[in-house]
């Protein structure tokens, strides 16, 4: 009996193969919802509480009310019509995703909840209706007792969500774009239902399978091809970690992620900084007698690190987290590996506590306006760098903030929980207005305070290639900090302090051709203004 019974628990009906199914479906639209809404509202922890909130809300909703029809309507013709009608939604969402965003992103909420309209209108349908799903089918269970049919439905639907966590995560994303990983959820969800549908094999449920099925494709392949709103596309990929692209326009190629500008090459000349911070990233060869070993923290397009490399006699090395945005670089942005220039597919965290190395300058570049490795702000991380610096060496952190106002908290706390390690601590803001910009937060072992007038003395005497008389101009002094924590491992509340610059206009300057570039006024700088983006 024991082992009739456990064959019997073996025996998956149709209904429930089809839980299993939704399961896959649901979980791997959650992982995918957040590629589809970082670009337009960041993958803050507010963005993937508002993705987790909306999916289990649509789920516990489509339970309830299947379980209170279940009785009287579950049937596998229903099923199909289920699977359909998700199948026909997602095929919207691989068609008109950025519509749907653009159109959700003009409801005025607050900066912490400005996702959610987004998500909700994105996905709680089709989460919805894949809720049906499996009350319906323990309805439709050929198990003994509700007890045992629930069971076996809802493991089957656990193990599925399992599979379409790590399937997603782990295969799809990385080797697929987010239409083509929608296509394949569609088609899925087209089969089952096709699958669900063939015993009877009704005309009418038959005929908008094949309908659903022919949507999907038109939409997966009613995109755009090779351009978007940042230019003509050179190459776009889903990393593990974050959406890549790269973009042409006006001779000018740029590396986007998550939709954000990261890092610029002029084409016609690559040794040019076409953002003005990118200059910022010479300062500390004002502010020590010798630099001869620098480690990046982060690489991007490795605008810095190619610099360092190409135009002083120091040994370059780079801790990239992403493999892809490593190849990107190689194969766009004309890196090269030398014996003057080592990249490590490591995170900085990682990397700084497994060598045994000592710098003279590590630059942390790693910051985006919306997400901030925490790990990499605490005092134990700054400590960490500390004791990989030579006796003179300096950290230079390239931050995105504001000087002042309420937007200003991330730079505060940063620069106070530099300032518990480092005797010295110097911000260097880089538009010349309050707005959210590039804030450069230098910090030394040395504590005996460099003026601005001995900056600019050592910026006359001293031959680093470039004239950096405008960026100390920039030298400001220590900001008030009393109102923002130190930040440390076991309490870091990095999205609080950037949750103010949601929304804010973020400032960037676009740096002049070398042969024209001016030597003096702020003023004959251009800014433009665009969404979030950070350095590299």
């Amino acid at each position: 009996m024991a082992a009739f019974r456990d064959r019997e628990w073996r025996r998956v009906s149709r209904p429930e193969l089809a839980v299993f199914v939704s399961g896959v479906t649901s979980m791997g639209l959650e992982i995918l919802a957040g590629r589809i809404v970082a670009p337009q509202f960041g993958s803050s922890i507010y963005t993937w509480g508002s993705i987790i909130a909306v999916f289990l809300a649509a789920l516990s909703l489509g339970y309830y009310l299947g379980g209170r029809r279940a009785a009287s309507r579950a049937t596998n013709e229903r099923l199909t019509w289920l699977f359909l009608g998700t199948a026909a939604y997602v095929a919207v969402l691989v068609f008109a995703s950025d519509t749907l965003l653009a159109v959700a992103a003009t409801i005025p909420l607050p900066a912490r909840f400005a996702s959610l309209p987004a998500v909700t209108l994105l996905f709680g349908p089709p989460t919805y209706l894949l809720g049906f799903v499996s009350p319906y089918a323990a309805e439709l269970s050929e198990k003994e007792g509700p007890g045992e049919a629930s069971g076996h439905v809802y493991a089957l639907g656990t193990v599925g969500s399992i599979v379409g966590a790590f399937g997603t995560t782990f295969f799809l994303v990385p080797a697929l774009g987010i239409e083509q990983i929608g296509l394949g959820f569609g088609l899925l969800l087209v089969g089952t239902a096709l699958w669900l549908a063939a015993p009877a094999a009704r005309p009418k449920p038959v005929y908008a399978t094949l309908g659903v099925a022919l949507l999907l494709v038109a939409a997966a392949g009613g995109g755009s091809v090779g351009f978007s709103a940042h230019g003509e596309v050179v190459y776009h990929t889903q990393t593990p970690y974050q959406e890549l692209e790269v973009a042409d326009r006006g001779g000018v190629r740029t590396l986007y992620l998550d939709g954000q500008r990261h890092s610029a090459m002029d084409l016609d000349d690559p040794d040019r900084h076409v953002f003005d911070y990118t200059r910022y990233f010479h300062l500390p060869y004002l502010m020590t007698d010798d630099v001869d070993r620098v480690l990046f923290v982060g690489g991007g397009g490795f605008t810095g690190p190619k610099h360092f490399a190409r135009e002083y006699d120091a040994t370059v090395d780079v801790a990239e987290i992403d493999p892809e945005v490593i190849d990107v670089a190689k194969r766009y942005f004309g890196v090269e590996e030398s014996p003057q220039l080592n990249v490590y597919n490591r995170g900085g965290r990682q990397f700084l506590r497994e060598t045994n190395r000592t710098y003279d300058l590590i630059v942390l570049d790693a910051y985006k306006k919306d997400k901030v490795p925490f790990q990499l702000t605490t005092v134990e991380f700054m400590r960490l760098a500390e004791r990989r610096l030579s006796d003179d060496g300096v950290l230079f952190a390239n931050l995105i903030s504001a000087p002042s106002g309420p937007a200003s908290k991330f730079y505060r706390a940063e620069y106070e929980t530099m300032a518990q390690v480092f005797p010295q601590v110097y911000g260097f803001p880089t538009a010349g207005v309050s707005a959210v910009q590039n804030i450069e937060v230098v910090a030394t072992k040395d504590p005996r305070r460099i003026t601005q007038a001995e900056l600019r003395a050592r910026n006359a005497n001293r031959d680093i290639g470039i004239d950096l008389s405008r960026e100390i101009d920039d030298y400001r002094t220590g900001p008030k900090t009393g109102d923002v924590p130190v930040l440390r491992d076991d309490h870091a509340p990095v999205n609080s302090l950037l949750d103010p610059m949601a929304g804010q206009r973020y400032v960037v300057e676009r740096g002049h051709n070398r042969s024209t570039e001016p030597s003096g006024s702020r003023a004959a700088r251009p800014t433009v203004a665009r969404p979030a983006e950070s350095a590299g």
